[in-house]
This record gives C-alpha cells, structure tokens and sequence, in this order.
C-alpha cells in the first residue's frame, strides 16, 4: 500500500538476503546503532530522549504569563518564536506531524501571538484569522481550551462546564467520583474546580481581545452545550441537567461544605506536587493548572510550594538558543527501558557495564509507595515503575512491563524479590474484561465520555489491547503456561478486540500497525499457534500496508478516519513494528521481512541513527499526539536483532 502524498523512493541496489555481504551490512548496521545509543547514555546509566510535540504549549505559556501579569520577558519571547516556526502555509498550526490545521491548536497561537505584541494586520496573523474562522472559529474550540480565554476575559464562563470542588469528597459508592475518571484527569479537573471555584481573571486591554475569531454575530450568541436531540433520555443530557443544577447552585451565595472542600482540594494536589514527584502528575497540563491554581488560592511566588511547582514546570523546558521548545512530560524510564532491552537482545552481554549501570538505575526507579491506584487495586504489595523521574502517586503498567522485560534482557532473576513484587503489582491490575489499563483498574465506565468537560477524550484508561498482549509476552518470557485463569482472560480479550481484518487497535503508539505487532508478538510469546486464521489475517494485514520502498508508515490522522489505517510515509520505527509483528508469525521466508529488513539498513545514517520527522506516539486519541525521538533508534535495533536471530546470523 503506497504512503499518501509520499514520493516514491528508489531503492539502492538489493543484496542477497542469504549471501555474506549482507550479514555483513547487517552486523555493522546493528554495530553502528548499538554505539550510537550507547553514546547517548548518561553517567549514570539512564537514557532520556526528547519528547516533541505541537505548539499548544508554548502558547499555553504565553497565555499564563498574560494571565499572571508576567508578560514580555524572555520566556514569552522565546514561545512566540516557537509558534511562528511550527505555523503551516494555509495560516493554521496542527497536532502531528503532516497534519492539517487544528481548531484549538490554531486559536491558541494567534492568540499567544498577538499578545506577544504580533500585529493582527501582519500577513501571518491574517493568514491565521482566515484559517480559523474558515474552522467556525472560537466556538468549535473543546472545553479545556476554551477555559484559557475565560481566564484572559475572552470567553463567557457561564457557558463552560462547572467542576464543583466538592468533587473531591465525593464518596467511592456514588456514581461519579474522583476515582471513577482516569488518573491524568483527576490531576487536571482538581485544579480546575480550584480555578472554576475562583474564576481569576485578568482584564486585557481591547485591542488584545479576539473579537475576530468569532464568525460574524456569533460572539453574542448563547454558546451552552449542545443537548442530544435524538435521544431524550441519554447520559449527555442526564450530564448536561447535573451542570444546569451545578450552575444554579454556584449562584447561591451560602455553601457551607465549600472552605472545607476548598481545603481537601488544596491538601490533595499540594500533597502529588512533593518531593517524591516532578509536578502535578508530571505532566503539562496538569502541572500548568496547578500554577494557575495556586496562584488563584493565594500562593506567593516565594512561597515553597509554588516555587518547587513553577522550578518542575521548567524542568519541562528545551532551551536550545535557536529553538526554544517544551516537552509534555519526561520519559526516562520508558526509554531506558527499551534500549535496554534493544542492546541486550542486540548482543551486548549483561555484564557489560553499561548494560549494568542501566540496570541498577532501573532498579533504583521501583516505587514502592501506594499511590492513587490503590483506591482500585487492593491486597497488593506496593511497586511498579513510573514514565518519568518521580511520580510515585502514578506508576504505570506500561512502564512496569517494559521495565520487567529489560531486567530479564539484562540477567536480572525472575525470581528475585523485587522482580516477583512487580509482578504481582501489575497482574492485580486486570481488569474486568480481561484486558489491562495504563493506570488503574476498571476505569472503563463509557457513559462518562459524556461528562461536558470530557472532551479532551481521555476521561477513562480503558483496557487496550497494546498493553494486554505486552503482558501475554512478558508472561510467555517468563514461562507461564496459556491455561493459567489470567492468561485465558487476556486470550479472550485479544479475541474480541481484533478488528474485522485482521488489525488491532493502537492506544499508546500509532497506530494499527503498532497495536498489530504487540498483539502478535505477545500472542507468539505466550505459545499461541501462529497459523491460526485470525492470526494469519494480522500477518496479512500488516503486509498488506507495506509502501513501496520497503517500511510501514501511519499517521495520526487513522484516529479521526480509519479508513486511512496503515497508510503514511515510511518511518524508521513503524517499520521496525511491523517487521517485529511479521517475525512473531515465525516465517522467515517471507518477501516482506526482506524487504523492511533492506529498508532499514539502506536507510541508517553514517552515525549508526535513523532520520525519523513523523509523529508515531499517542496521548489523548485525536487530540493529542507526541513524538518520541528514541522511538527512531531503539525500536530499530530490537527488530534487527529479531531479525538475526530468526536467521541465526
């Protein structure tokens, strides 16, 4: 299947797969990667690759110091040029690489832009009016975008869903609690219902208003939202009438229970932003939201906690003189434990030093602290791994597979005590269905996606099938039998979610091809028979979506229309993917390994690295998207050594 819009690329001349040249370009190909991501280590044996994505957060900055009456320093200089750079030629600015302008993406940054001092008469500006608008403009912005104008006076709060802060006492056996909604949304919504109980705003002066993002007289209209009109009874409209009754209760001048929730509120994010963690769960817009709740509590800028808050939130910043960027969050222990993984699988023997010095810096990183996954999961020990340096309320599953698979890559015994403790940890966390979730358990409620502030699509941590066969290969490494109870729910889970050819879906990497490979290669792990028709149609899929010069290639645009699944231009990493996903169906002899194996050879710089601008990782589906520069280098080298030892080169 041919990439859309890619140019055709000519293949250098082909080598024999079975011939000695080759084995000796693979060797030196898989030589050049392992010392060039062994060059990339730090001191003390962690890897920590950047994580790139859309302009939205430097014009977040630029809107907080607006709001914060902190603006013109060098930090808003430094953003506005960021945005200036990442602007598209239709006026507008995307979420992923490739993709087309994006309504909230695209507000922000010609707001940020103009209160950075750009003249709404400078040709970027009208290219990016034109463009917004041609989008309908401020009214199709999602709600937690929307709640950055209302602090800045440009949108009605009247007209944004109230989060009341007694949110935070509501009871287990209600229907709607803290603990019922994904763990990155309880660190966004507790500082907002701080921010929705204060309502701070900072008055601009008129000429900095966005009048002319408002189609032409809309900006007066009534912009409460949408009912459901077909259904009467539906949750959106049951959730819409809560909001009615919230926003007549916020008029009423007595509520007793509020100082005593405003309080709880206080206590339970000052207590996820302390010494054990690097934010507000270590993540943008959580950590965001809590400077601007602090502020709007009181704080002083001096003040311990807001200075611990605001010193995390710069540890996000890349400062490079030509091109100030910021990262989402930081991924140290996602990408050393992967590259572990890939130099150990790659030939780099335990004992090396390095291979060591990760392994005890891995080691170092278990948390052994109860977090909020324990209002979920109970009887459990605590342990698990985090994505970042600290955040121990937020250990993951994710991280604590792919941690647990490198300690074994690297020698560590399986039996040992912390390896047997994590373990543990992370089998409590299937879910009913039979699959896992990233943070927590049984957070799968869908009526709540119709929650009004639920439209950053990320309320739940449903199961997914990623992660659960990610668990059916560690499980099958470790050499646990495809009748244990665990395993046959997992199987069963596999089963279900497999879509109609052949492909699964990819929560946590874009997209199908990356859901299609850990999906076939845990099921290969585990002992499953790869000749299986429904295992064989993957196969087949993933073959179907090779592009003409011998990678895989998706993009984001597969979560709005997947139709488009499978299609995109080749990257070193989706190509790694797919061949991992063909050599887990364990035949050696087919056309297309050859064919993405010469692929990724061909295409290795002189330095042992892969050039790779596309957006491979997922964060919130179709709303947010990242891209991980490790993803380039290691999965790479992981699917060679697959390679080679399939062929026993």
């Amino acid at each position: 299947m041919k990439p859309l819009g890619a140019a055709k690329i000519f293949p250098l001349p082909e080598i024999e797969i079975a011939s000695k040249d080759f084995a000796e370009r693979l060797t030196q190909t898989v030589r050049r990667s392992q010392q060039y991501l062994l060059s990339l280590q730090k001191p003390d044996g962690h890897w920590c690759g950047e994580l790139m994505v859309d302009s939205t957060l430097c014009s977040d900055v630029i809107l907080f110091c607006h709001w914060a009456q902190e603006a013109g320093g060098a930090l808003e200089h430094k953003c506005a040029q960021h945005i200036r750079r990442m602007q598209l030629p239709d006026g507008g600015w995307n979420i992923f690489q490739g993709g087309p302008s994006e309504i909230n993406a695209s507000v922000k940054a010609y707001f940020a832009l103009k209160l950075a001092g750009d003249s709404p008469d400078a040709p970027w500006m009208r290219d990016a009016r034109a463009n917004i608008l041609r989008l309908g403009g401020i009214p199709k912005m999602n709600t937690y975008a929307k709640l950055y104008l209302a602090l800045l006076g440009q949108f009605p709060w009247k007209y944004l869903p109230t989060i009341p802060v007694e949110i935070v006492a509501f009871p287990k056996w209600l229907f709607f609690n803290l603990w019922e909604v994904s763990s990155w949304t309880r660190a966004m919504i507790v500082p907002l219902a701080i921010i929705n109980h204060f309502k701070p705003v900072t008055e601009l002066p008129p000429e900095k208003h966005l009048h002319e993002l408002y189609p032409v007289g809309s900006e007066g209209d009534d912009f409460t939202l949408a009912r459901d009109r077909k259904y009467f009874f539906s949750w959106r409209n049951f959730f819409l009438r809560c909001d009615t009754l919230l926003k007549i209760y916020e008029k009423i001048p007595f509520h007793p229970l509020r100082p005593l929730a405003l309080k709880a509120a206080e206590r339970w994010m000052v207590a996820r932003m302390g010494p054990e963690s690097e934010g507000l769960a270590a993540i943008f817009p959580a950590m965001l939201n809590a400077v601007i709740a602090l502020r709007a509590l009181g704080y002083a800028k001096d003040h311990p906690v807001y200075t611990k808050a605001w010193k995390d939130f710069e540890g996000l910043f890349v400062d490079e003189p030509e091109n100030f960027r910021i990262q989402p969050c930081l991924s140290p222990v996602w990408d050393t434990a992967i590259t572990t993984i890939a130099l150990s699988e790659s030939g780099v023997p335990s004992t090396d030093s390095r291979i060591a010095r990760a392994t005890k810096w891995l080691l170092e990183q278990e948390v052994r602290f109860a977090g909020d996954w324990k209002h979920r999961v109970y009887g459990v020990e605590p342990s698990g791994w985090a994505f970042e340096y600290g955040n121990d309320y937020y250990p993951d599953t994710d991280d604590t597979m792919m941690v647990l698979m490198a300690l074994r890559s690297a020698g560590v015994d399986p039996q040992s005590e912390v390896f047997s403790r994590a373990l543990r940890w992370l089998m409590a966390f299937q879910c009913k269905d039979g699959g896992w979730g990233a943070f927590d358990k049984d957070v799968t409620r869908h009526w709540l996606e119709d929650v009004p502030f639920a439209d950053h699509n990320a309320i739940l941590d449903p199961t997914c099938s990623d992660l659960t066969a990610r668990v059916l290969e560690l499980l099958g490494y470790l050499g646990w039998k495809r009748e244990h109870p665990q395993i046959v729910r997992a199987l069963a889970y596999l089963r279900r979610t497999q879509e109609r050819d052949g492909s699964w879906y990819g929560r946590w990497g874009v997209n199908y091809i990356y859901g299609t490979w850990q999906a076939l290669r845990g099921l290969s792990a585990i002992g499953e028979d790869m000749t299986q028709d429904w295992i064989l149609r993957a196969r087949d899929w993933l073959e179907s979506c090779q592009n003409d010069d011998g990678g895989w290639g998706e993009t984001c645009a597969t979560y709005d229309d997947p139709d488009l699944k499978g299609q995109g231009p080749s990257t070193a990493s989706q190509t790694a993917w797919a061949l991992m996903g063909l050599i887990a169906c364990k035949d050696a002899d087919r056309d297309s390994l050859r064919r993405g194996i010469r692929y990724l050879i061909q295409n290795q710089e002189e330095d042992g690295s892969w050039t790779e601008d596309e957006t491979t990782g997922t964060g919130f589906p179709c709303v947010f998207y990242l891209r991980y520069d490790m993803y380039r280098n290691n999965w790479p080298l992981l699917a060679l050594a697959d390679w080679r030892k399939m062929q026993r080169l």
